[in-house]
């Protein structure tokens, strides 16, 4: 008999599309839905006012491909995700290690992101490139 390890999921860290069209995005966004955001370099826009997840950000493909390859294009043998999702978790390492462990292939491992995050990413099944976070700047104070 298999034994499973637990991840234990925290809370949802992030949700929102991977952005090829600026243009396009921020119209529905911004625009139709009128969703205030907070405006970082390379066209990266996030809130934490929205209710569901810490955060929901518009994140330009080529962040995502710098974040996990290290480069500003997405490889061609890698699905390009429509969407990111990230859950926060108990333990990153262990996570990872059991994503691994059941033939998950993570495109990072334990990666410590500038503004204080540790994450592992992959792609799902349905072409979502979801990330096993642990941020602290989401935690509460104990």
């Amino acid at each position: 008999m298999e034994e499973f390890v637990n991840i234990k999921i925290l809370f949802i860290a992030g949700f929102g599309p991977i952005v090829r069209d600026a243009a396009a995005s921020g119209k529905l966004y911004r625009e139709i839905l009128g969703i205030s955001f907070k405006e970082e370099s390379g066209g990266y826009f996030h809130t934490e006012a929205l209710k569901g997840a810490k955060t929901f950000a518009l994140w330009p493909l080529s962040q995502a491909a710098q974040s996990c390859f290290g480069r500003e294009s997405w490889p061609n043998d890698i699905p390009v995700p429509q969407a990111w999702l990230e859950f926060d978790v108990d333990n990153v390492e262990q996570a990872t290690t059991e994503l691994e462990s059941r033939g998950y292939r993570m495109l990072i491992k334990s990666k410590k992101e500038p503004w204080g995050q540790t994450v592992s990413r992959l792609i799902s099944p349905e072409g979502l490139l979801v990330g096993i976070t642990f941020t602290p700047s989401m935690r509460e104070e104990q």
